[in-house]
């Protein structure tokens, strides 16, 4: 490639300094910069150069390569390569991320247990709910803020007159994404009533008036909750990796369906099963991270979902309260070297390989 000496040669309305110029470099410019102007510099374009309007030419006159501005958004310039070498200088990365809805509380008089909150997984290779596909990765894009919201859990019913309450949503927000939403676990349906429809659905609660079904999970988040066919026992609530067991005989509460496990911490972590449904003689089980239905004979009260993993409550059979769905979690997975550090709501942030996790255990933002 010829190399020449080049003194303030214009080109366009930008100027050329003293410099040794690839003939090419050079030839491109010309071309491509035409009524947009031209930088000379001799390093690369930066995404916060802000130069303008699009068409903006940079000629890097140290290693003969020239970038055409695509992309002219304050701090976040997109530059395409047109000369030597390959590749863009652009302001987004990958971020993989698991985003878990609040579970939703249990229901009461023989209530079902809560369903999930909703489960959305984009990390390496693992399932989102409903043993459904790995979520898409999401582009981050630096400068721009990210809102994340973290659901909290359902209350559980404290009397028959009502069922558990669904959870609440969890969520990832910023100007250049859909936001991407997990549903909030449906309440435990109380004695009778089916159960609610959420990320994943609340067990139905038994009687002995008529059966009653399991509330709906949501496609790609959760399983629906288990249906009633008897009495004595409630069914449990759906689960992120199972649906609720129905009930269909005896006086004994069903377990609620499972919930899976995620790395993307760094180790294996089980979240979002389905709360267990309120029995005579025996509590449903609730799956991972869920709360235990309770039982009546002898009084037993059912236990709470734990906190951030987005399980449902337990349900209750007769006197006392059902018991809370779990709060949910956002967890966001970028490489180190694109991590800003720039949060609030206070995140637990760690490392794991190449990356850097940040756990929002209540809501926050991001600053990619």
């Amino acid at each position: 490639m010829a190399i020449r000496k080049v003194i303030s040669r214009s080109i366009t309305d930008g100027t050329i300094a003293t410099d040794d110029i690839a003939d090419s470099a050079v030839s491109q410019a010309k071309t491509t910069g035409l009524g947009a102007g031209t930088t000379v510099s001799s390093s690369d374009p930066t995404i916060t150069a802000n130069k303008s309007p699009v068409g903006h030419t940079w000629v890097n006159s140290s290693s003969g390569e020239s970038y055409v501005l695509t992309d002219a958004t304050t701090n976040g310039n997109v530059w395409k390569n047109i000369g030597d070498g390959t590749g863009q200088i652009d302001p987004f990365y990958t971020g993989q991320a698991l985003i878990i809805a609040g579970g939703g509380g249990g229901g009461h008089s023989y209530g079902g247990g809560g369903g999930a909150g909703g489960y959305i997984n984009s990390y390496a290779s693992e399932q989102s709910g409903r043993n459904s596909a790995t979520a898409s990765t999401i582009q981050l894009k630096k400068n721009v803020v990210y809102t994340i919201t973290v659901g909290n859990g359902g209350a559980g019913a404290t009397s028959g007159s009502v069922n558990g309450t669904n959870g609440q949503n969890s969520s990832i927000a910023g100007s250049n994404i859909t936001t991407i939403t997990s549903i909030g676990g449906g309440g435990g349906g109380k004695g009778g009533t089916a159960g609610g429809d959420g990320g994943s659905g609340g067990g139905a609660g038994t009687g002995s008036a008529a059966s009653a079904s399991g509330g709906s999970g949501t496609a790609n988040q959760g399983f629906d909750g288990g249906d009633t066919t008897s009495d004595g026992g409630a069914s449990g609530g759906g689960g992120a990796g199972g649906a609720g067991v129905n009930h269909n005989s005896n006086d004994t509460g069903r377990a609620g369906g499972a919930g899976k496990s995620s790395s993307i911490t760094g180790s294996s972590v089980a979240r979002a099963g389905g709360g267990g449904g309120g029995g005579y003689y025996t509590g449903g089980a609730g799956g991972s991270g869920a709360g235990n239905g309770g039982r009546i004979s002898p009084l037993t009260q059912p236990t709470n979902a734990d906190a951030n993993k987005g399980g449902g409550g337990g349900g209750q059979p007769n006197s006392g309260s059902a018991t809370n769905g779990g709060s949910g979690v956002v967890i966001l997975r970028v490489p180190t070297a694109d991590y800003s550090s720039t949060t609030s709501g206070s995140p637990t942030v760690t490392t794991s390989g190449s990356d850097t996790i940040i756990q929002f255990n209540g809501s926050g933002t991001y600053t990619a």
